[in-house]
Formats: C-alpha cells, structure tokens, sequence
C-alpha cells in the first residue's frame, strides 16, 4: 500500500477549507449570476443551489478540516472550546480566500452576461456575488438586515448542533452533509428577503471584494448608499455564537453526558458547514 504524503496537519485543514468554500461559493454565486444575468430560474432555484453547494462542499473537506466552510461555525466552536482558538484566524483566511477564488471564476465565466445585462457594473447586478438589505429593492435598512443576520445564523447554528451532536442521535450513513444542505435551503425560503441569508462572513466578504476589483465601485455600500459591507460580518458572528449557546442551553444541557473529551488540537469529527 502507497504511503500517504506527510504535510503538516494544518496546511492539510485549510486545504480542506479553502476548496469546501470555494465549491460551496461556485454553485452559490454561480445561480445568482445565472438568475439575474440570464433569467433562468428564480429564488426557489437560487436556494437549491446554495443548498447543495454547502452539501457538497462539506463532502469535500468534512474528512481532513470538519468543513466549517463559515467563520461563524469556526467562531461558535471555538467560543465554546469545541476547536482550538489559534486555528480560527487561518481557518477563516483559507475561507475567506477559498470564497474569493470562486468568485472570481465566476465573474469571468459570466463577463459577457453581466456585461450585457448591466453594462455599468452597478447595483443592479451587485447582488450577485454580495448580500444587500431587502436583496436591493425592499425597504429594509441596515439595521434590519442586522437583526435578520443574527436571527438566521443563530437558527444555522443551533440546527447545526443538533445535527451533529454525537449525544443527540445525529443523522447516520453520511448523510449529515445532506441534512445541513436542507437546513441551508430552508433557511433561504424562510428568511431570504430581509438581507439575502448570507450567514456567512466568507460568503460575502470574498466575493465583495471579487466585484469591487472587477469593476463594482459601489460593493461596499447597499442600495441607500450606507457602508454595509461590515453586516454580513459582524452580523453572523454574533448569531452563531447566540445559536451555539442556545443548543447547549436548551439541548445540550439536558443530553447524557459523553465519556469522550474533544481534542480541541485536532479537526473536528463531524460535520459542520454553511
């Protein structure tokens, strides 16, 4: 039997975490563009696809990093010594770089698209790669989107948990990925109007930046001309560590206790993603 190349392990971790986003943002992005360039398909199909992009990102990396693909999810875990705190700043620049990458594929795969469509590179097409209060039209400012940010990440979370939680008799046959693909789903239908359910600081914060430095001079600035950039941010931060206490409180707290101590030095064994 082939011996398996030695890397250290965290380079082996942001791997993981770079590619899972980068998969999960491909499919993600790449129906927006799809809807909103071409008019082909509609939000119930954008949902689908950021469904199934999380699903199969985290089949992607879920092995060798647990797949956070999301610095909330990292931030949670590590709030609550469920993952190591000095692996949280290169878990979300590998995300957030992972994001970004497949941003930029996307961007030039649907150039001439974009181009026709929107020939300004305006706030008409923005919305394909980053989040906007109301998605560009409601009338919703930036402190609802605020609260609708920290109301959906914390719903990730705490779902998140209970789906993974080896004490709460968690989803078997691998199947874990493809429940937190329908949680993801379910929160698109369920709360996609306020701010675009990006429930993740990478999601957002890479493919801004891919528009801002391919010709979208307002990325950082919603459709009233506030600086929103920091919501989709700040926003889920907060939510997922909300969502994670949450669990413990109302869930966790009343489990049978696990005889196994988490390793905080090592990836996580389960599956955690969005």
């Amino acid at each position: 039997m082939a011996e398996r190349r030695k890397f250290p392990s965290l380079a082996g971790e942001l791997a993981a975490e770079f590619a899972g986003t980068m998969i999960l943002i491909l499919f993600g992005v790449g129906v927006v563009a799809q809807v909103a360039g071409a008019n082909i398909g509609d939000h119930d199909s954008i949902a689908w696809a950021w469904g199934l992009g999380v699903t199969l990102g985290v089949y992607v990396a879920a092995r060798i990093s647990g797949a956070h693909l999301n610095p909330a999810v990292t931030v949670a875990l590590a709030a609550f010594k469920e993952f190591s705190w000095r692996k949280v700043a290169p878990y979300i620049a590998a995300q957030t770089a992972g994001a970004f990458i497949a941003a930029l594929i996307v961007r030039w795969n649907y150039s001439e698209i974009l181009a026709k469509v929107d020939p300004g590179h305006t706030i008409k097409t923005q919305g394909v790669f980053s989040t906007l209060p109301g998605n560009g039209t409601l009338p919703v400012g930036t402190w609802g989107a605020f609260r609708d940010q920290v109301i959906g990440t914390a719903i990730l979370l705490f779902v998140i948990k209970a789906l993974t939680d080896v004490r709460n008799s968690p989803p078997l046959a691998n199947l874990g990925p493809f429940l937190i693909g329908l949680l993801v789903v379910a929160i698109g239908m369920a709360f996609g109007s306020d701010a675009g359910y990006a429930i993740n600081p990478a999601r957002d914060f890479g493919p801004r930046l891919a528009e801002f430095i391919t010709g979208y001079g307002g990325a950082w600035k919603d459709q009233h001309g506030d600086l929103y950039f920091w919501v989709p941010i700040v926003a889920p931060l907060i939510g997922g560590v909300l969502g994670a206490g949450l669990y413990k409180l109302l869930i966790g707290w009343f489990l049978p206790s696990d005889d196994v101590e988490p390793d905080v030095a090592k990836p996580e064994p389960e599956y955690e993603a969005a």
